[in-house]
């Protein structure tokens, strides 16, 4: 057998190695560990091995790699060679771009795609060829040299900093996510929550100082117990005249225990647990560890003045994070309520960040954190029952306003431009979006 031959079965080789380590790479990428681990408990032959690759993907990473880069030169030099040896220097240059095409065709496109698809036959069948290949001394000797070399060429990054990610990159990744069918709507919302309860403050989920039940600290047993039964509260807050002199907690239980023994009529200082007190700016996630470390259920919120803010439990941090909990006795409004014609209701309390979200819209944030503070920052003064306000279009209309504070907000985001059909569309899918979330 001459060169020339030998030259084209290398270069076939060369091309099938290639494919084969690209389809590697890409599924053992690909493959979340916890997917290997599960193929471990069924038994799956290879999957041992693969979970020890995914433990330590740096160590087969770069040579494969390597190795990727070493076959694509070794074929583009032959196929050179043999091109010009048929064809001459013309032919040798038109070689070059039908051999770009068959590389990116056959050794890139293809088996990585194929092995996207089938990620877990693939890990399976590439992984022991792959461990030998990380287990090759002088490879990864190699490998090491070349990255230390590389190291000090890039003096800004250092070798083993772990790469970031942006929150805005981890929301796009989840919205891919789900319009592939990887993970659920609800699984999406779960991670939303996750990522923006590390920017939420206290402020912002405390129940504020209007809505605060509370109880004199001198009342006694039977005046707190009933308060306590009135409103189905494990504990609420004891106070020396005002709200803003929270002297302690008072719980139910002790309450309980108190009428047990006949002591109705005893005072409840006794009975008053210390009370937590946090500033109103304080991230929610911090204060869920402080109260996981230190072992209570409630703190009160204090603003810059020291006066109370209001209150917040360890169920409205959770809540913050997984939805609202209600109690199967608990007859509560719903937060948003769809209403004919596309407007809805909402809750002033309703933060606006999740009214944008909700209704793709762009109500202006500020100082406010609330419709309620958005409308009362507009209209320059506690309004009356059905006065509105128009901002970016859109108008809001106060609802059943009590006092000086206004209770609910309907809004009617504006529409332009839009036929019957797709407006129609619009409000059921804005009902069903509301649905989802209640």
């Amino acid at each position: 057998m001459n060169t020339q031959a030998l030259s084209v079965f290398a270069v076939l080789g060369l091309l099938v190695t290639a494919a084969f380590l690209a389809a590697a790479e890409t599924s053992l990428t690909f493959l979340p560990k916890t997917r290997a681990l599960a193929l471990v408990q069924e038994g799956r032959r290879g999957a041992k091995s693969l979970v020890r690759l995914l433990e330590h993907r740096e160590q087969f990473l770069n040579p494969v790699l390597l190795l990727v880069l070493a076959c694509h030169l070794a074929m583009a030099t032959l196929v050179g060679l043999l091109a010009e040896q048929w064809l001459g220097p013309w032919g040798a240059l038109g070689a070059l771009g039908v051999e770009v095409a068959v590389i990116f065709v056959l050794a890139e496109a293809v088996p990585k795609t194929l092995a996207i698809q089938r990620a877990e036959q693939s890990a399976l069948l590439c992984a022991p060829v792959i461990n030998a290949i990380a287990r090759f001394l002088p490879l990864r000797l190699l490998t090491r040299g070349l990255i230390v070399i590389a190291n000090l060429l890039t003096p800004g990054r250092q070798s083993g900093e772990a790469m970031t990610v942006s929150e805005e990159e981890l929301l796009a990744m989840t919205e891919l996510a789900l319009e592939a069918d990887v993970i659920e709507s609800g699984e999406r919302t779960l991670i939303r929550s996750v990522i923006d309860f590390g920017d939420t403050v206290t402020r912002e989920v405390m129940v504020p100082r209007p809505d605060m039940v509370a109880v004199a600290a001198d009342a006694t047993v039977g005046e707190a117990l009933e308060v306590v039964l009135d409103h189905g509260y494990s504990r609420i807050p004891a106070h020396d005249g005002t709200i803003d002199e929270v002297s302690g907690l008072v719980y139910a239980k002790d309450l309980l225990r108190a009428t047990r023994d006949a002591r109705e009529s005893a005072p409840i200082r006794p009975l008053l647990r210390p009370a937590h007190f946090v500033p109103e700016t304080k991230r929610v996630a911090e204060l869920l560890r402080e109260m996981q470390a230190r072992s209570f259920h409630m703190a009160i919120v204090v603003d810059e003045y020291g006066g109370t803010a209001g209150l917040v439990t360890l169920e409205d941090l959770i809540e913050e994070l997984v939805g609202e909990i209600v109690d199967e006795f608990d007859v509560e409004a719903p937060l948003v309520e769809a209403l004919p014609g596309g407007d809805i209701r909402v809750n002033a309390r309703m933060s606006l960040d999740e009214l944008n979200e909700l209704l793709n819209i762009g109500l202006p944030v500020g100082d406010w954190d609330s419709v309620g503070g958005l409308v009362l920052d507009l209209l320059g003064h506690v309004p009356h029952e059905g006065e509105e306000v128009e901002v970016d279009g859109h108008r809001l209309r106060a609802e059943m306003v009590k006092g000086r504070r206004i209770g609910r907000v309907r809004v009617m985001v504006a529409r332009r431009g839009q036929s019957g059909a797709e407006g129609a569309d619009e409000e059921a899918e804005l009902g069903a979006d509301i649905e989802r979330g209640s």
